[in-house]
């Protein structure tokens, strides 16, 4: 394939119906390898989104968020893009430019943060004040439920919501979001770490997204925890049983 050094960007990801997505939201050249993983995560992102308007479970203004939420990071993509151009060009003046970066990732933190943000694992949705981990990438964790040992990303492979309760069970009733949510009881036993953070304190419950971020973090009695279930995924419906595994 031939590529350019073009960087742009759509103005807006969302018009009414119309959705932008991937390479026709924005283009870059290709140091670093990202362009892949954003399409994806756009898609990942807005699949979700969509799904929940088509059946009506969320407004329309749902669809906002994903241009909010995607639209920085694109931007974030297309900056550090053209900053490596810069590096690749042959000259003295940029040579110096180069040795300087080296000895910069030769140091812990700066490695840490430069491969956080190519690979993506530091992307943080602005969804607030709360909890360290809200708007985060949910981390990966080993857990004891029940049904015996599973991890987090196991529990989001059937794309829906999960409230995980790593506290006593009982505290909180899923059922008007039964029919959507699935609570999951469960155990960790270890750190919380995460890219770039580190090791913070882990939270008594989760809300994650499908798309693996955090909606909410806190104790089940906080009473933001039915507002941030209806803002993500609509207000409680009729009444059904419990769902918990």
């Amino acid at each position: 394939s031939r590529f350019t050094d073009m960087a742009r960007q759509a103005a807006s990801y969302r018009h009414g119906r119309v959705l932008l997505a991937g390479d026709a939201a924005h283009v870059h050249p290709p140091q670093g390898g990202q362009g892949l993983n954003t399409g994806v995560q756009d898609a990942v992102n807005l699949g979700w989104k969509l799904a929940q308007v088509v059946n009506k479970t969320s407004p329309e203004s749902l669809l906002d968020t994903y241009h909010a939420e995607r639209h920085p990071v694109g931007a974030r993509v297309l900056h550090n893009t053209m900053a490596a151009v810069a590096l690749s060009s042959p000259d003295d003046r940029h040579q110096a430019l180069r040795d300087t970066m080296t000895e910069l990732l030769s140091m812990d933190e700066p490695r840490r943060r430069i491969a956080a943000m190519l690979s993506g694992l530091d992307i943080h949705y602005d969804l607030g004040d709360g909890h360290p981990l809200l708007g985060l990438r949910m981390p990966d964790l080993d857990l004891q439920t029940a049904d015996g040992p599973t991890r987090v990303f196991t529990l989001l492979h059937d794309a829906r919501p999960v409230l995980l309760n790593l506290g006593e069970p009982g505290g909180f009733d899923i059922s008007p979001w039964a029919n959507r949510v699935r609570l999951v009881d469960a155990r960790h036993d270890g750190v919380w770490e995460l890219p770039v953070l580190g090791e913070i304190a882990a939270p008594p419950a989760v809300l994650i997204r499908p798309d693996g971020h955090v909606a909410w973090a806190g104790d089940l009695t906080d009473p933001e925890l039915p507002q941030a279930l209806a803002t993500w995924f609509g207000l409680g419906g009729r009444r059904t049983p419990l769902t918990r595994t």
